[in-house]
């Protein structure tokens, strides 16, 4: 069993992919618009604004996958769920990361924080060689940790 997390964005999927694949060394197999759809019988018109959207995208670094896609942009009158359109920004959840050293989770946290706002700075702490929390520029909550005491 693995567990993969699926992230949403709104509008800039593609971007934080490709930083992503490039931060963590990684590799994007997978990617495709709503626009690439085929036609579906009984859905409704795909609005303009959605078709250069990402519907789905996966990123393969190591063993290690993330998934994500862009929310349909918010349409009047539609139901109120990620899936019906409008994005919701992460909440009550964190993506956890394991690095091997202090020195690589200080390159990625500074990678993910770079425009991003900071919750915990990285640092040593009695659980850890290297811990930090941040929310990077896309709206992604993550911690970096090193495993092991200090």
């Amino acid at each position: 069993m693995q567990f993969v997390p699926y992230l949403n964005f709104d509008g800039d999927a593609a971007e934080a992919m490709a930083f992503y694949a490039e931060l963590f060394g990684g590799r994007i197999v997978y990617q495709s618009t709503f626009g690439e759809m085929p036609p579906m019988e009984g859905m409704p018109p795909l609005p303009e604004a959605a078709k250069g959207r990402l519907m789905h995208a996966h990123l393969q670094a190591g063993a290690q996958s993330i998934m994500a896609s862009d929310t349909m942009p918010a349409m009047p009158g539609q139901a109120d769920a990620a899936c019906a359109g409008g994005y919701r920004k992460p909440q009550g959840m964190w993506v956890a990361i394991q690095v091997d050293s202090a020195a690589e989770g200080r390159r990625v946290f500074d990678g993910l924080a770079r425009d991003g706002q900071v919750a915990m700075p990285f640092q040593a702490t009695f659980w850890s060689a290297g811990f930090g929390m941040v929310t990077d520029r896309f709206g992604t909550p993550w911690m970096v940790n090193v495993p092991g005491a200090t």
